[in-house]
């Protein structure tokens, strides 16, 4: 054989081969035949929570410096949200609220750290976690500070710090990207999704790793800091209902959540960091009041989006227009979220907005036995109206593993539904899923799907397809391509207006190393927008 025939041969050969290990899927390929990656038992299911003596989690400023300090978008990209604490939170049985009239909201940025030329001012406020309880420990937070900077240039870079000047309480500078301007081929480059995140060991490693891969944008599908594994006295267990099943109350230990602030500023004071509501936020207290942590510490573009609440808005981040979407407040047709949903789908301009994303914490299609079909009752009130205008992906927590779709629409594979990806592996304290509802043994009582905060049972036996008369399927569905137990998190890239490419990483692997890969791929020439829709029936039970 000639020795350049040799080489040439050689040549194809290590293309072929790297074809076949680099070949990265798409959508259009699909639907997939269902894959399961065995559990890894040499993973630790149950993780360990920093503990307050952490240096990482200590309060690290003086006096009324800022700390705890994010950014947040707003709808568009010329404007975004600065969000910081002044002041001490407090926690025991006598309490003194801090005055938030005694700190200005001020932030000072520019396009160079050394001339802070512009200025902006904002509203701060205080929130407590009452408990009207005897031996239960009251908390006030410290100052919470929103400020909402304006008329900002896309994609360009700015500088800030922010506190009151008056008090010579100033951060350090930061700095932060905008947002490109909305259109068909603009684009931020990464986007990271992560749910269940907690503060764990576990969670420093999912941090860490997406932080090195520098995602311009990051989403958190709900379940924030689990402060409400604690009771007040800051004992904490995996399971509260296990452990604590006498308390006058669901307690929580709010300086967790000050820890987590803590934890996160170096990345979220760079990176806008988007928040929708988890059940481990709910939080109940005093007076039936919930969520006051989650609605007080994050700023929404709530009333930016039309919104009348923290637990819905929307925003658009370059060519996306994504909708943040709330399972713990009222969803049906006649509630005020499902008159905002439609009102918001209705106004989007997929010529400037191609891609349509949407995210809440419940997952409506996963396989695990964890939460299994528990969000039915919001799927059935809201499927039609989210696929009749296009969806093209849906992004999911709560359930503490990793889970891809096929492209599928009310349990049946449908070129034109979204792609449904859980992401609920964040690494928080409770324990990984790793049981399927599939399997012998573990499929579910009917009677024991509802989630009791979101109220409904709608979770019947099928009446069609292979489970007909069923529950549970009796292998891995149709619907589920990947599913895999461990955690991790994602990265979203926008590659046009057609063709996007999803990753998700292991932390058990380095943060290069890719966990699931895919291209999902928008086909709007066969998916017309805002189509009548066929739905099956479901029989009672």
């Amino acid at each position: 054989m000639p020795l350049q025939f040799h080489h040439i041969l050689v040549l194809l050969l290590n293309l072929l081969a790297c074809f076949c290990h680099c070949h990265i899927p798409s959508t259009l390929e699909g639907p997939f035949d269902p894959v399961t990656v065995p559990f890894d038992p040499a993973l630790r299911r149950v993780t360990v929570d920093l503990p307050d003596t952490d240096p990482r989690v200590r309060r690290r400023v003086q006096g009324f410096e800022p700390e705890q300090i994010s950014l947040s978008l707003s709808t568009s990209y010329d404007s975004v949200w600065i969000s910081w604490i002044t002041g001490e939170s407090q926690i025991g049985y006598y309490i003194k609220p801090l005055d938030p009239n005694t700190v200005s909201s001020v932030v000072q940025y520019g396009t160079s750290r050394f001339e802070l030329v512009h200025e902006a001012r904002g509203q701060s406020l205080i929130y407590g976690q009452l408990y009207p309880f005897e031996g239960l420990q009251n908390y006030t937070s410290g100052i919470i500070h929103h400020v909402r900077l304006t008329g900002l240039k896309p994609s360009t870079l700015y500088y800030y710090q922010c506190g009151d000047p008056e008090l010579e309480a100033m951060s350090d500078i930061y700095y932060f990207r905008t947002m490109p301007i909305s259109g068909p081929q603009s684009y931020p480059g990464k986007i990271a999704v992560v749910g269940d995140l907690g503060l764990t060991y576990n969670t420093t490693t999912t941090i860490s790793h997406l932080t090195s891969n520098e995602p311009d944008l990051l989403l958190l599908i709900g379940d924030v800091t689990y402060a409400n594994l604690y009771l007040t006295n800051g004992t904490g267990s995996d399971c509260y209902s296990c452990s604590f099943p006498q308390t006058p109350i669901h307690e929580t230990y709010q300086p967790r959540w000050d820890y987590w602030g803590r934890f996160m500023q170096d990345l979220v004071s760079k990176v806008p960091i988007m928040v929708v509501e988890g059940n481990h936020e709910i939080e109940l207290q005093a007076e039936n009041r919930a969520f006051v942590a989650y609605s007080s510490r994050f700023a929404f573009p709530s009333e930016e989006s039309g919104s009348l609440s923290t637990f819905y808005y929307s925003f658009n981040a370059g060519g996306i227009h994504f909708i943040m979407l709330g399972a713990y407040t009222d969803y049906n047709k006649t509630a005020e979220q499902y008159k905002w949903l439609e009102r918001d789908l209705a106004s989007v301009d997929r010529s400037i907005t191609p891609w349509l994303v949407a995210t809440w914490h419940p997952p409506w299609y996963s396989s695990y036995k964890a939460h299994y079909r528990e969000a039915e009752c919001m799927r059935v009130e809201m499927e039609d109206l989210l696929y009749s205008y296009g969806v093209d992906i849906v992004f999911n927590g709560h359930v503490h593993a990793y889970e891809r779709s096929n492209r599928v629409y009310n349990y049946n594979l449908d070129p034109c539904g979204p792609v449904y990806i859980t992401v609920g592996d964040g690494g928080n304290r409770e324990k990984m899923a790793i049981n399927f509802a599939d399997e012998p043994g573990h499929c579910p009582d009917p009677l024991s799907t509802p989630d009791p905060y979101m109220g409904g049972f709608c979770a019947r036996n099928f009446t069609f397809g292979p489970t007909v008369g069923k529950f549970c399927w009796d292998r891995q569905p149709d619907y589920s391509a990947f599913r895999e137990s461990s955690f991790g998190y994602g990265i979203l890239e926008i590659k046009n207006e057609t063709w996007a490419l999803w990753s998700w990483y292991r932390n058990q692997d380095s943060y290069k190393e890719v966990g699931d890969q895919i291209y999902i791929v928008r086909q709007p020439d066969i998916c017309p927008i805002h189509q009548t829709v066929h739905r099956d029936c479901f029989a009672s039970i």
